[in-house]
This record gives structure tokens, C-alpha cells and sequence, in this order.
């Protein structure tokens, strides 16, 4: 079985592509592809680059082209819950639009308003985060073409989609795996609290996500070891 791993940026990635055996690297439309082993699992890694439009066409790339059959996204968001924290982990059971008119959306396959997370690898990550001693949250993402740094707007997408975090890629990755029948999971590492001080920690200082790309690694790794 070949899994299909995927984040936004190329520090979320990076990683996990140092540890991959007998790699061997492609550049296609754009997105450099990098093949190897891990655990004795087939891997084709790579970075999609931000929102949605990258996310969903490297996701139809990693199943047509490569042959995945599994996806794994993994990467930062911004925290929605008041049950979890900075450096700690969203899993997501439900992923969703915030930003898109999913009565129109749903009409075409996979004929779906929301997404869910394969519960195999639910259960995988949820095993990988207590043995990473992470603590995690199975929940809903939100997903929209936008970086969430304020408060109106934070509070506006809470009242309309009651999320557990924020991002801008997980519902499109799932969108185009549920329309390949291709198992898939989200998993989040929250960076801020998707507000202002998220957006001048994120956006407008020169910020380091080797920490929480470090606990990603780890979890995905381990999900492996339990697929």
C-alpha cells in the first residue's frame, strides 16, 4: 500500500522526508514529489503549498500519478477550542468549509457537505499522539482560503461551523480523496489562537514551526507503525 503524505509548507514536510529510505525525488506540475520507505510503508511525500486550489490538485496528483491510497495532511493551524492548547494536536473526525457555499459544492461527487476522517486512521494517530505523550483532540476542522488573525472573524466562523481549529487546506484534501474513495485523515498541530496576536506571531514575524513539525513527524510516523 502506498500512503500519500502532504503539508502546506516545506518545513512540515521536511522531516519526514530526512528520514525516508531508498528516496528518490520528482518535480511534477510544480510540486516536488518524494518517494521512499518508512517502517516498512511505501511513501510519496510532498508540500501542495497553501489553500485550497494547491491542496486539491496535488491530492488527485498523489492518487492518479503515484498511486496512493491512503492520504495523510499534517501541518499548523489556528486553535478554535477552549479544550486544548498551543502545541497540541486537532485530529480531525469532521472537516468542513467555512468560506464556500456547500449546498451548490455538494451537488457534484463525492455529494458530501462535510468530510470525515477514515476511523482506522482516527485511531492510528489517536494511538501515535498518547505515545508521543501529545495531547489531542478528535474534532472538526474548518477550512478556507484565508489565514484567521482576528477576532470578528474568528468569532464569526465559530457561530457558523462550531470548529476545533482553523486552516486553509483540510476540506479540499478530503473533498478530492472522498471523490477517489480514497481513505484520508487531517491531522493539526495548533500554532496560535487564530487571532490578532496569532496573525503577528504567524504572519508578520519570522516564525519557526520546527517544534511543532517535529510532535507532526512523530505522529505520523507512529500512525504508520499502527496502519
Amino acid at each position: 500500500m502506498t500512503y500519500g503524505i502532504m503539508g502546506a509548507m516545506p518545513e512540515e514536510v521536511a522531516q519526514l522526508c530526512s528520514r525516508l529510505t531508498g528516496r528518490t525525488e520528482e518535480e511534477y506540475a510544480g510540486v516536488r514529489y518524494h518517494k521512499g520507505a518508512l517502517g516498512g510503508k511505501e511513501l510519496v511525500v510532498c508540500c501542495a503549498g497553501m489553500g485550497k486550489a494547491n491542496a486539491a490538485s496535488t491530492t488527485q496528483v498523489l492518487i492518479t500519478k503515484y498511486g496512493a491510497e491512503r492520504i495523510i495532511f499534517s501541518g499548523i493551524a489556528g486553535n478554535m477550542s477552549s479544550e486544548i492548547g498551543i502545541g497540541d494536536v486537532v485530529i480531525g473526525s469532521t472537516v468542513v468549509y467555512h468560506d464556500a457555499e456547500v449546498d451548490m459544492i455538494c451537488q457534484s461527487a463525492p455529494f458530501l457537505k462535510e468530510y470525515h476522517g477514515d476511523p482506522e486512521m482516527v485511531r492510528a494517530a489517536m494511538e501515535a499522539c498518547e505515545a508521543a505523550d501529545t495531547v489531542y483532540l478528535v474534532g472538526k476542522i474548518a477550512t478556507g482560503d484565508r489565514f484567521i488573525g482576528d477576532a470578528e472573524t474568528k468569532n464569526a466562523i465559530a457561530a457558523a461551523v462550531e470548529p476545533d481549529c482553523v486552516e486553509m487546506e483540510g476540506a479540499a484534501v478530503s473533498q478530492i480523496a472522498a471523490r477517489n474513495g480514497v481513505p484520508c485523515v487531517i491531522l493539526r498541530a495548533m500554532s496560535d489562537e487564530a487571532d490578532e496576536e496569532g496573525r503577528e506571531r504567524i504572519v508578520e514575524k519570522d516564525f519557526s514551526i520546527d517544534g511543532y513539525v517535529k510532535t507532526a513527524t512523530a505522529i505520523v510516523a507512529g500512525m504508520l507503525e499502527r496502519l
